[in-house]
């Protein structure tokens, strides 16, 4: 497959300006970014790069944040080696470890995640991934029955699992996801997580005392009803995927009108996790 590298040069702006644009590049299809000294290297399959999609979105960025790029198609690249140049090892709070094969474990650390690199969010890395995790370290799993919807690489899956979940339901509609995340369950050797390859039709019916969500605010407006119906009565639902201001506005105005009582955020950098809970009141 032939890929494209665009190398973008960002001026001005602040970091979490470029975060919010290299999200809406992967939107688009990027699946890899390079940091460079004067702004990122994205890569894209060239059969799906679209520049008058990649020229609109540079014309809606701030006035003071401004982005050029230059195109190159390239040749075949080890795409797991790329990913692994860039991977740092993470840790949460001090509880949770996440880190891939070829570093070094942390016996000192409670909850240790392995990680294989893949051309994919879920890394840890990602605000979103964070957020999650740190609510989910301060969240009761021991004995819950779990929900991960959109699981990618599996690592909130696996976090629940760790903390005593007594059942880990992880569903991903994107195929190479589903496959990541059941090659992530086997090698942190968890048992307990049942992998499922589709989307809110694919949520078994049975009641669960947590959901987890981190996908998007779209894609969170459309299934936000389902969640509700699958949560037992003052389950917690904890979502992430989208940003502070109107996007938590109207998750929490839908929320409303099915039965789920917004709780609080975290935020970084103009990202946002959110907790609801259910609380069997409809608004129709």
């Amino acid at each position: 497959m032939d890929y494209s590298e665009l190398t973008f040069t960002c001026i001005g702006g602040e970091d979490w300006q470029r975060d919010l644009f290299i999200h809406d590049l992967a939107e688009m299809g990027f699946d890899t970014f390079e940091d460079t000294s004067t702004g990122f290297k994205a890569y894209i399959a060239t059969a799906q790069l679209d520049f008058s999609s990649i020229e609109a979105l540079i014309l809606t960025l701030p006035e003071d944040f401004h982005v050029s790029y230059v195109a190159n198609t390239i040749a075949a690249r080890n795409w797991n080696a790329v990913w692994e140049s860039n991977f740092e090892p993470i840790v949460v709070h001090n509880r949770c470890y996440v880190r891939a094969t070829f570093h070094q474990p942390r016996p000192d650390i409670p909850y240790e995640i392995i990680i294989d690199p893949k051309m994919s969010f879920g890394t840890g890395h990602h605000q979103t991934t964070s957020l999650m995790i740190r609510y989910m370290l301060e969240t009761t799993l021991m004995d819950k029955a779990v929900l991960d919807m959109g699981c990618g690489t599996g690592i909130l899956a696996i976090l629940a699992a760790k903390m005593g979940a007594s059942t880990v339901t992880a569903i991903d509609l994107d195929p190479i996801c589903y496959t990541s995340a059941q090659e992530n369950v086997e090698l942190n050797q968890v048992s307990g997580i049942r992998l499922v390859h589709g989307s809110k039709e694919a949520i078994p019916e049975e009641p669960y005392d947590v959901i987890l969500a981190n996908i998007n605010r779209n894609v969170l407006l459309d299934q936000l009803d389902v969640y509700a119906d699958a949560l037992k009565s003052q389950g917690k639902l904890l979502l992430s995927g989208f940003y502070d201001g109107d996007d938590l506005q109207q998750l929490v105005e839908a929320g409303k009108k099915v039965g789920l009582s917004y709780h609080d955020k975290k935020t970084q950098d103009n990202w946002v996790a959110a907790k609801f809970e259910r609380n069997n009141k409809r608004n129709f």
